[in-house]
């Protein structure tokens, strides 16, 4: 039984004296995202173009739906859907055009590649401009054009490196809903960016490298606890704040609480398992809550901790 769509396991690669990748090793499962994270230079390109099977590693394995995956094989090549950062797209044809060339390279023809064809122009948002030359398109739309070719052969997993570089916040939001529906719908994701902010709202686990190692793996709460980062819970109340800190307090899972001008600030370890107490303890007090916000550590402060570094660096 395959358990992976996606298995990498210890790949290394050195240019010369330049060690680019160390060891690296993951999985993605049906339906996860796994996001791969470092600043420029930390070995994610290399670790990708043999994950892809572009390069050839020194050592370790790729293996794709169980199926070990080298530069010569061919099978587990076809399960996969790559769309670099560079665009891959003829700027004089149409996206019509464009993915019927890239359908016939896949061995689609006839109306199961016109069928398709309108499939991925859907699922890009590009349907309404799908007779125009590419060349007219914003970068934006090239680089949703670039997705839809890499989603044409249906493969079971798809590797996104940096695809909204460059693009305008419309364009940017349609490839994260599209990534986000290919997700729900079953597709294993490797997805590398240079915005934290993509990697919270798509990556269910997120690979941290750096200097052609994997600093750290897991989903946001396991990489914030490599840090100790608590959550912070502000709470805005009417009524009287007599005592409240001291019983807020005592609830399991408060490591500190304190109010100014009736505002309540708390430290906890997991905000979504403390709020029912939180709520309990005020109503108990005849305090009634009238604003509440819940603030979680974000992943940029775990990779500042392994790194040094930030994303863009």
């Amino acid at each position: 039984m395959i358990e992976s769509v996606l298995a990498v396991d210890g790949i290394a690669k050195s240019f010369g004296d330049i060690r680019a990748v160390r060891g690296v090793g993951f999985e993605i499962a049906a339906g996860e995202t796994y996001g791969l994270l470092g600043p420029n230079g930390a070995g994610k390109t290399t670790s990708i173009s043999i994950i892809a099977g572009v390069l050839e590693a020194d050592v370790g394995t790729v293996h794709v739906l169980g199926e070990e995956l080298t530069t010569r094989t061919t099978r587990p090549k076809a399960a996969i859907g790559l769309v670099p950062q560079e665009l891959a797209i003829y700027p004089d044809l149409t996206a019509r055009e464009n993915l019927r060339f890239f359908g016939r390279l896949y061995d689609l023809t006839g109306g199961a590649l016109s069928s398709r064809i309108d499939d991925v122009l859907e699922v890009v948002g590009l349907a309404d401009r799908a007779d125009d030359p590419a060349k007219e398109y914003s970068g934006g739309m090239k680089r949703r054009l670039n997705i839809a070719v890499g989603l044409l052969h249906e493969p079971a997993l798809l590797i996104l490196d940096e695809p909204t570089v460059g693009v305008d916040p419309q364009s940017r939001n349609a490839i994260l809903e599209s990534v986000e529906l290919l997700s729900g719908e079953g597709m294993a994701v490797l997805y590398t960016t240079h915005y934290m902010e993509e990697a919270e709202r798509l990556c269910d686990r997120v690979g941290i490298i750096d200097d052609g190692e994997i600093k750290a793996e897991g989903t946001r709460r396991d990489l914030v606890a490599l840090i100790g980062e608590k959550d912070r819970i502000v709470v805005e109340t009417s009524g009287s704040v007599d005592g409240m800190v001291a019983r807020l307090e005592r609830i399991p899972g408060v490591a500190d609480a304190s109010v100014v001008d009736g505002t309540f600030d708390l430290l906890v370890d997991e905000a979504a398992k403390t709020l029912p107490s939180v709520f309990a303890a005020f109503a108990e007090h005849r305090s009634t809550v009238t604003s509440l916000q819940v603030i979680e550590p974000d992943l940029e402060a775990v990779f500042l901790h392994l790194t040094g570094k930030a994303l863009r660096d």
